[in-house]
């Protein structure tokens, strides 16, 4: 289901891949049990095409999140949750905030627009 985001490069494009589907920017901590419920939770609830998912593990990428963080203009948090649309962060969440109904809505939103 995942896309590997390894690399302060990719951010260009994902902001491309954005103009034409929302594209779900998943920042998560490997150490922390909360980010773990709430990947667990994503993936559980996951039945979409309508958004593409990249997954980031701010661990071992610290450096790309940072950029993720400069480059969509948010302010890190971890875990986080950008969802990206025509080159933008549209729906921004943290923690468990990040739930895949508001997710799913706010792409579906996105995609009408």
């Amino acid at each position: 289901m995942w896309n590997e985001l390894t690399k302060a490069d990719q951010l260009e494009t994902i902001r491309e891949e954005s103009q034409h589907l929302p594209v779900l920017v998943f920042k998560h901590s490997t150490r922390c049990s909360i980010s773990q419920a709430v990947l667990t939770r994503l993936e559980r609830n996951w039945k979409t095409n309508a958004i593409k998912p990249y997954y980031l593990d701010l661990l071992s990428h610290r450096d790309v999140s940072n950029q993720v963080a400069e480059y969509f203009d948010v302010e890190h948090e971890s875990p986080q949750a950008l969802l990206i649309s025509r080159g933008n962060p549209v729906w921004v969440r943290s923690h468990l905030a990040i739930r895949f109904d508001e997710l799913e809505e706010a792409a579906q939103t996105k995609n009408q627009n």
